[in-house]
């Protein structure tokens, strides 16, 4: 039995990536986040001495609405990740898998150099980093 060339993450992240700044109320995150298409958002760095930040759908969901939270009136920097685990895009698609199960995530920021150039998660592991099997 062959073990499957997963690939590096850059051949299944999400490359259009929306950033927010941390101030933004977590109404206006969700409409974004409807508005684009997506389940997670990069938090902008204050300045280069930062670090990026992340704000998933399950953080709303167990951190707004779960504690009945009024959504206009939580900043996203109550509830968001930060600092968090990034990757970078030639990491093989099994070490990106076995990450997100060590340290419990399932989202992370793709970061080349110092720039974000994409996101990653399990559904675009699995779904969208599947090897083409003969």
């Amino acid at each position: 039995m062959r073990i499957p060339n997963w690939g590096p993450v850059s051949s299944c992240m999400r490359k259009d990536v929306t950033e927010i700044d941390g101030r933004m109320d977590v109404m206006s995150a969700l409409k974004l986040m409807k508005e684009v298409g997506d389940t997670s958002l990069i938090v902008k760095r204050r300045d280069e001495n930062d670090e990026f930040g992340m704000l998933l759908f399950s953080d709303i969901a167990k951190k707004v609405i779960a504690q009945n939270r009024a959504p206009e009136r939580v900043s996203v920097y109550e509830i968001m990740a930060k600092p968090c685990l990034t990757v970078r895009p030639n990491m093989e698609i099994r070490y990106c898998a076995r990450l997100f199960e060590n340290f419990g995530i399932s989202h992370a920021p793709v970061v080349e150099g110092d720039k974000i150039v994409g996101t990653v998660s399990y559904y675009r592991l699995v779904l969208h980093g599947l090897p083409d099997l003969e």
